[in-house]
């Protein structure tokens, strides 16, 4: 799926993508933006860090192989793709989309063992059509980063909770960066929404290709990170005002924004589709991606910093 005024965000925005011509991100994206990240860390940081992850369950796998000097950041990189590697452990729990259970929002460590899906973004509405909209549930990734900021720079939190919060932090600054973690778009065909894009068809059935993964793709499916590190060195110099901005409610307001009127474009139709995508929209989804992600590494790199500080 899954403060400025509208024209001012917009127009931010639409600096920052016209300022090169060059999912939420696939792993391959969350792998990127915490490589910009890692290389804007302080060394404090970068240490602290290296330390936390350690305490992560699947450490020795993100390292297993990797020469002695690389593996700080590589543990890093990989760490980004945490929350949704544990969506697949046979372990951990699916609670759906809605949840009830009464630890939703808990955050207690790697002792839970909820997949937490839904904290992976935030559904903010809107119509192009008048259809009647819902309001975001909650919990959700603002909700949680907030949350996850907040003992990560707190004295008192232990330092195995502080883990596992860094690493979601990792993964959710990523996901509100990608337009369509931040939105749902209502209309009368699908008048609960379109979960992010999920239920906008790319292709006729039985094809299953959609909007949301569409974006999520954008800039590769690769589980290297390597390649992610290499692709990441590529990457556009976000605007330096915008990646001071450290405020998770603006971040997301940029994607619904950007959302609005970039991603829910021609030839994006309103409605379910199927629709096909063009050239000129290939290419302003890679340099929106591209924009988005580098700007994501920057940001995250700040709350870091400025955790550990």
């Amino acid at each position: 799926m899954r403060l400025h005024t509208y024209r001012t965000v917009f127009c931010l925005s639409f600096t920052l993508v016209a300022a090169t011509t060059a999912s939420a991100w696939d792993s391959f994206g969350h792998m990127m933006v915490a490589t910009v990240a890692y290389h804007d860390l302080t060394p404090a940081a970068r240490k602290k860090a290296a330390q936390l992850l350690k305490l992560n369950p699947d450490y020795k796998t993100w390292i297993k192989g990797v020469a002695k000097a690389d593996r700080n950041e590589t543990a890093f990189v990989m760490a980004a793709t945490w929350p949704d590697a544990i969506k697949s452990k046979k372990n951990y729990i699916n609670d759906g989309e809605h949840p009830t259970d009464p630890n939703a929002a808990a955050n207690t460590g790697y002792t839970d063992k909820l997949m937490h899906r839904y904290w992976h973004y935030i559904d903010e509405p809107f119509s192009p059509d008048g259809t009647a909209l819902v309001q975001p549930q909650s919990p959700n990734a603002q909700t949680q980063i907030a949350a996850f900021r907040k003992t990560l720079a707190s004295p008192d939190a232990t330092d195995k909770l502080k883990s596992y919060d860094l690493t979601w932090l990792l993964h959710l600054v990523g996901d509100v960066h990608q337009p369509l973690h931040a939105t749902s778009r209502f209309t009368q065909d699908l008048p609960q929404g379109d979960n992010g894009g999920n239920l906008v068809a790319l292709c006729a059935k039985p094809c299953k290709n959609e909007l949301h993964a569409y974006w999520d793709n954008a800039l590769g499916t690769s589980k290297s990170p390597s390649a992610a590190m290499k692709k990441a060195a590529n990457l556009p110099h976000p605007d330096t005002a915008l990646a001071a901005v450290g405020d998770e409610s603006q971040w997301i307001q940029e994607s619904f924004e950007i959302a609005k009127q970039s991603v829910y474009a021609s030839p994006i139709g309103i409605g379910a589709g199927p629709f096909s995508t063009d050239a000129a929209y290939k290419t302003q989804t890679q340099t929106i991606a591209k924009q988005r992600i580098a700007l994501a590494g920057a940001r995250l790199a700040k709350l870091i910093n400025d955790s550990f500080q």
